[in-house]
């Protein structure tokens, strides 16, 4: 089983719906109608594992408000185990966000006393984990923060499979430079490492540097150009992104996360000897698989990845 650990939000997503004549009456115009949609990056990438038939897990925090319901029902809809969800009385993140003439997404976060981020590890780990997968918010918003990178290292001191996507979400981050060490901090509990060029900017350092801190294998995306691997034993490649009418794109990097760890353990590879160990045909199938993925995430509004028969 691969467990994803991390926050569950409700993404607000703007509609374009044209009200005509009438909008200039209403109060509200100039601003845009927010559709509310299921969320947050961890929680994504459990979704989308789900869907593409990986048993997966998914620990965390959850309100016990309608939208905690819904995102319950989310993950169960897409045969996610809910064993490990803790409940709480707070309210649910909410993510307002702005979509680019490109589809590329911009967020504002509402967080202050909301459930994810009050997370507190577990006494154990579920029995017959393969994999972990962290990232975004929940590594950075405390106290939750503290819970899930003492549940990172634990898991890596345990033989675990681990994955990273830092998924940076700087207006979040109060401060940069303390934020950087923290990650380089993480680097050496990690199996696999998947992050945007963008985050890879903000972060500073090199996937060669990284390298030498912890994973064999780091994975950087770069939107429509596709997928960058560099691993620990010399191996690069750079497999093109898939043509696709983008809508936005919104959990595509959450995809992605889903497609490697799905595309690894139909190999056998969920370990970092194992990582270590692959070849060049084996990792050009699985960063093709998971730029796929992607792009059908792409082609719809909101994070909606895809079920594994849309992938052939």
């Amino acid at each position: 089983m691969i467990v994803v650990a991390g926050e569950a939000l409700i993404d607000l997503v703007p509609q374009e719906a044209d009200r005509g004549a009438d909008r200039q009456a209403d109060r509200g115009a100039g601003l845009p109608a927010l559709a509310p949609r299921l969320g947050g990056g961890p929680y994504n990438t459990a979704v989308a594992l789900g869907r593409l038939g990986s048993p997966v897990a998914f620990c965390s925090r959850v309100s016990r408000d309608a939208f905690g319901e819904a995102l319950l029902d989310g993950l169960r809809a897409a045969g996610v185990e809910l064993s490990y969800v803790q409940r709480g009385p707070e309210p649910t993140t909410l993510a307002v966000a702005s979509i680019g003439a490109d589809g590329s997404a911009g967020y504002s976060f509402y967080v202050e006393g909301t459930a994810d981020r009050l997370f507190s590890a577990p006494d154990r780990l579920p029995d017959g984990v393969r994999a972990m997968s962290f990232g975004t918010c929940s590594l950075v918003l405390e106290p939750g923060a503290s819970a899930y990178e003492e549940l990172l290292r634990r898991a890596a001191a345990g033989g675990v499979f681990t994955a990273l996507d830092p998924n940076v979400r700087a207006v979040l981050i109060p401060d940069a430079d303390a934020y950087r060490a923290r990650f380089k901090s993480w680097l050496p509990s990690v199996s696999l490492l998947k992050l945007s060029q963008e985050d890879a900017d903000w972060l500073g350092g090199t996937p060669r540097e990284w390298l030498a801190s912890g994973p064999p294998a780091v994975v950087v995306t770069r939107g429509g150009d596709g997928l960058w691997l560099y691993t620990r034993d010399g191996i690069e490649l750079r497999v093109p992104g898939e043509p696709v009418d983008v809508v936005d794109t919104i959990g595509a990097g959450d995809t992605v996360n889903a497609a490697l760890l799905h595309g690894l353990a139909a190999r056998d590879a969920l370990s970092a000897d194992a990582v270590a160990g692959l070849g060049t045909e084996a990792w050009t199938e699985v960063l093709r698989f998971a730029a796929r993925a992607a792009a059908v995430t792409c082609s719809r509004a909101g994070a909606e990845p895809p079920y594994a028969a849309e992938l052939g």
